[in-house]
């Protein structure tokens, strides 16, 4: 199978958004070169120094007796809200849990249109959360964009919002597609059936790009820590998220890698609580996921191990763990055990 072009990568995005977003190509970035050069793109530079330096939580964060703050995977469905793990996680806290919206969201009407059968239009909320007395502001870890709180999801500064108008696959190694093979720094090695694996440029540029997210994520969540009780770090097992927020330690418990070998020796991939120990409780974590395996196992016998490991990792082929009945109630003790103290 032939590469992409740069033009057949992009018509794909065109189909992520949903109206009336639509991609904007300027914010499109397919591998970890062009990840690199999106910190200098004029409107994600003046977002992400919005969020180190002027951003302030809603009023009613900053009033509450006790609040969350829960950080939670970006998506290719644009706006976040009506990917699939969004909508299973969102319908668990407003429906499972008992949260109730607080204020108005400010959704384009053609977006509550979208809403697939079965989720409340209460999912597509973008203000905060409230049960009892505790207060959950929900953002999303994002590459390219870094932490993006959820009032900002549909308008930024008066206009659609740029953050439900990209498309950055380019740090998921995995998925094989993560190349741009129109670079000249290009040096990933074709697979065949259209998969290639990472040559020493892409590794480089990826750690490069890893930690400088991790660093402005840090930097972000330092300064907002103090109106939170908790962070809250509710991200996918094996995913590059949960790389972004985590310890070296925490990678190596959960099976994580904690370098990438570069042209230039072994480049050592920094996380938040690296650089500020213990800032982001992440869930679930090595032994929370054992758990809730193990339970996935009870439920669905039937599953071979493989199967089971491969459901799992999909969340039933949903989208990632994290809408499984297991790992939600594990999302469910930690809200439950924090409003209790």
């Amino acid at each position: 199978m032939k590469s992409m072009s740069r033009e057949q990568r992009l018509a794909l995005s065109a189909t992520k958004p949903v109206p009336p977003y639509a991609i904007d190509p300027a914010l499109t970035f397919y591998c970890p070169q062009e990840n690199v050069t999106a910190f200098d793109e004029p409107r994600i530079r003046a977002f992400m120094a919005h969020l180190r330096s002027d951003y302030q939580p809603p009023a009613p964060v900053i009033a509450a007796e006790k609040a969350v703050l829960l950080l939670l995977p970006c998506t290719k469905t644009k706006p976040y809200l009506l990917s699939k793990e969004h909508l299973h996680i969102n319908r668990y806290l407003l429906d499972g849990l008992g949260f109730v919206p607080i204020g108005t969201p400010d959704y384009p009407p053609a977006i509550a249109e979208a809403l697939p059968e079965g989720f409340p239009l209460s999912a597509l909320h973008n203000g905060l959360l409230q049960h009892g007395s505790l207060v959950v502001h929900r953002m999303v870890v994002s590459e390219p964009m870094g932490i993006v709180p959820f009032e900002y999801i549909y308008h930024w500064r008066g206009e659609l919002s740029l953050v439900s108008r990209y498309d950055d696959p380019g740090l998921f190694e995995h998925r094989g597609a993560s190349v741009c093979t129109w670079r000249k720094d290009n040096t990933a090695t074709p697979l065949g059936n259209g998969k290639y694996r990472w040559g020493v440029n892409e590794r480089a540029a990826y750690v490069e790009a890893h930690n400088r997210y991790s660093q402005h994520m840090a930097a972000v969540l330092k300064r907002l820590k103090p109106y939170y009780h908790t962070i809250l770090g509710y991200v996918a097992p094996k995913m590059t998220h949960r790389s972004f927020l985590t310890s070296a330690a925490e990678k190596a418990a959960g099976g994580l890698p904690r370098a990438r070998k570069t042209g230039q020796g072994s480049g050592q991939l920094i996380g938040v609580n690296d650089l500020v120990p213990g800032l982001v409780h992440v869930v679930p974590d090595a032994a929370e996921q054992a758990e809730a395996l193990a339970a996935l196992g009870k439920r669905l016998p039937y599953l071979s191990p493989a199967g089971r490991s491969g459901y799992f990792s999909t969340g039933g082929g949903i989208a990632t763990a994290l809408v499984l009945p297991e790992i939600l109630a594990i999302l469910k003790k930690h809200l439950q055990t924090i409003e209790r103290r």
